[in-house]
C-alpha cells in the first residue's frame, strides 16, 4: 500500500515571478474516476435569505438557468451531471440572475459548491472581450489548481480562456515586472500571487464582473488571509464598485460571519445550512482509545489498513510536520512504500505527489490540514485523524480547544458527493478525550467507540459505513 505525505500549507508563500505552471499536466485521469453524482440529502435545511423582494425560483434543471448551449454541453458531456444538487438549485438563480447581488453561501462539503461559483464565473464572462472578467481566490495552490481544472473542463466548449495564479519554482519563469499582462478571461489563484500581479499592474481588474472567495472563512479570518483579501477587494472597488462578490465555504464561525457581512454590499443575499446538519450523514465517525503513540501506528497498520485495503483511498491527518515525519518513518520501517512531501520540496514536486494520489496511483495520503479544505477526491472513503485538530491559542492557555471547523472539513474529505465513508479518530490521553467530547457536544452527536484490538469491532464499523459487505 503506497502512501503520500503533505506537510505544509501554501499560506505565506508569494512569488515575484509569473508562473509557467501547466495545469493540463496536472489534470485528473477521468478514466480512473466514476461519474459525479451531486445529490445531497433531501432533508437538508438550507436557509436562503434574499436582501429584498427579488423573486428567486429554485432550478430543477440546468436548462431553467438560461445557460448557453456551450455551457450545457460542458455540464452534461464533460462533467457528466444530470441535474443541479440542492445547493446549486437554490444558489445558482441568485448568482446568475439580475441584479447579480453579492452572496454569502455556506453548505455541506461535497454538495457541489465548486460548480456553483465556477458556473457563475463562466456565465458572467463575455467570450468576445479579451480581458479578465472573473477572479477566484483560494487559500492553497492545490485548491486553486483543482478549481482551474474544473473550470477548464466545464467551460471546454465556450472558448473562455483561464490562468492559474499560484507560486512556482520554475527557474525559467519571467520576473513579474518584465512579464506580459495577464489577458485570460478567468483567473484563479492564491492571494499572495494575485496581490502581486495586481500591484505590478500585470492583472487588470477594471473589467471584473465577478469575484469569488473559495473557503471564504479562511480567506477572511484574522489568522488566515484577511489582509491580502481585503487589499485585493479594495483595489477592485476603486475602479469597479459593481463587481459581484461570492463567498463560499462549508463553515463560518460567528466572528468571521459578522465580519463578512460587513465586508460585502449591504443588499447581499445569504444562504446557510443549520450547524447540526453540516456533518455529512453519509460519513460514519468512530473513536479508538490507543495506549500510546506507537499503538496509534499499530491500529493503522494492523487493523484499519488490513481491513480497509480494498475500500478506497485513505487520508491520514496529523497536526504537525514532526508528526508526519515520524509516521512516515515508522511506516517505511514496517515495510510500506511511502512517498512524502516536506517543506523543503519545491512546488512542482508537491504538485506531482498530489496528482499521483488524485490519479489513484497511491492509496494513502498523510497530510497536515493543507488538504483539509476543498480537496475533492471521490475515491477517498477513509479518513484517519491521527491527531485531533486544535485551535492555535496562547501558550499559557491550559485548556486546549478543538478546531471544530477544521474537524468538519477533515470529515468532509470522505464520502464526497453523498458516497459512503468512515472516519477513525485515534485518542490516547485525557487531552484527546476532552477534545473528542467537546467535538461530540458541539455537533450534537455521539461518536461510537471501536476497541483498540478488536477485529470484529473494525469490521462492524466498516460494514456500518457501507465499506464492507455485510
Amino acid at each position: 500500500m503506497a502512501e503520500t505525505a503533505v506537510t505544509d500549507a501554501d499560506k505565506t508563500i508569494t512569488t515575484t515571478t509569473l508562473p509557467s505552471l501547466n495545469i493540463d499536466e496536472l489534470s485528473i485521469d477521468e478514466n480512473k474516476k466514476p461519474p459525479k453524482l451531486l445529490d445531497d440529502p433531501e432533508d437538508s435545511n438550507i436557509q436562503a435569505v434574499s436582501s429584498d423582494d427579488t423573486p428567486y425560483t429554485s432550478a430543477a434543471t440546468f436548462e431553467e438557468l438560461n445557460l448557453s448551449a456551450e455551457l450545457l454541453k460542458g455540464l452534461y458531456v464533460e462533467m457528466k451531471f444530470q441535474k443541479p444538487s440542492k445547493i446549486q438549485a437554490i444558489s445558482l438563480p441568485m448568482i446568475l440572475n439580475p441584479p447579480h447581488r453579492d452572496l454569502i453561501a455556506q453548505a455541506h462539503n461535497g454538495s457541489g459548491k465548486t460548480t456553483c461559483f465556477v458556473l457563475g464565473m463562466l456565465s458572467r464572462v463575455d467570450p468576445s472581450t479579451q480581458a479578465t472578467q472573473a477572479l477566484c481566490i483560494c487559500p492553497t495552490r492545490e485548491l486553486a489548481i483543482q478549481n482551474t481544472e474544473v473550470l477548464r473542463k466545464m467551460g471546454k466548449h465556450t472558448g473562455i480562456s483561464s490562468h492559474c495564479a499560484v507560486p512556482t519554482d520554475s527557474r525559467d519563469s519571467i520576473p513579474i515586472q518584465k512579464g506580459e499582462k495577464i489577458k485570460a478571461q478567468v483567473v484563479i489563484g492564491t492571494p499572495g500571487t494575485i496581490k502581486k500581479w495586481i500591484s505590478f499592474k500585470k492583472l487588470e481588474v477594471t473589467k471584473l464582473t465577478i469575484l469569488v472567495f473559495d473557503e471564504a472563512d479562511q480567506m477572511l479570518a484574522e489568522d488566515g488571509f484577511k489582509d491580502d483579501s481585503l487589499r485585493i477587494m479594495k483595489e477592485i472597488e476603486k475602479s469597479n464598485s459593481s463587481c459581484q462578490v461570492l463567498l463560499f465555504s462549508a463553515t463560518f464561525n460567528d466572528i468571521v460571519k459578522n465580519f463578512v457581512e460587513r465586508t460585502v454590499k449591504k443588499d447581499h443575499n445569504k444562504l446557510f445550512v443549520k450547524k447540526e446538519e453540516l456533518s455529512l450523514d453519509a460519513v460514519k465517525q468512530y473513536k479508538v482509545q490507543c495506549t500510546d503513540e506507537l499503538s496509534k501506528i499499530e491500529v493503522i497498520k494492523d487493523y484499519i489498513f488490513e481491513l480497509g485495503e480494498n475500500v478506497g483511498q485513505t487520508i491520514i491527518f496529523v497536526r504537525t510536520r514532526q508528526s508526519a515525519k515520524m509516521l512516515h518513518k515508522s511506516l517505511v520501517n514496517m515495510g510500506y512504500e511511502v512517498t512524502s512531501i516536506q517543506g523543503a520540496l519545491d512546488h512542482e514536486e508537491r504538485d506531482k505527489i498530489v496528482k499521483e494520489f488524485r490519479d489513484g496511483l497511491t492509496q494513502v495520503l498523510i497530510s497536515t490540514d493543507v488538504l483539509a479544505r476543498g480537496f475533492d477526491q471521490q475515491q477517498v472513503n477513509l479518513v484517519i485523524n491521527y491527531d485531533l485538530p486544535i485551535k492555535h491559542t496562547a501558550e499559557y492557555t491550559r485548556e486546549f480547544e478543538p478546531d471544530y471547523e477544521v474537524y468538519l472539513h477533515r470529515v468532509g474529505r470522505a464520502g464526497r458527493f453523498g458516497r459512503k465513508g468512515a472516519v477513525f479518530n485515534l485518542i490516547h490521553d485525557e487531552k484527546d478525550e476532552r477534545l473528542m467530547s467537546k467535538i461530540e457536544n458541539h455537533f450534537g452527536t455521539r461518536v461510537s467507540e471501536v476497541r483498540e484490538k478488536s477485529v470484529e469491532d473494525y469490521k462492524a464499523a466498516l460494514k456500518e459505513a457501507g465499506l464492507l459487505q455485510a
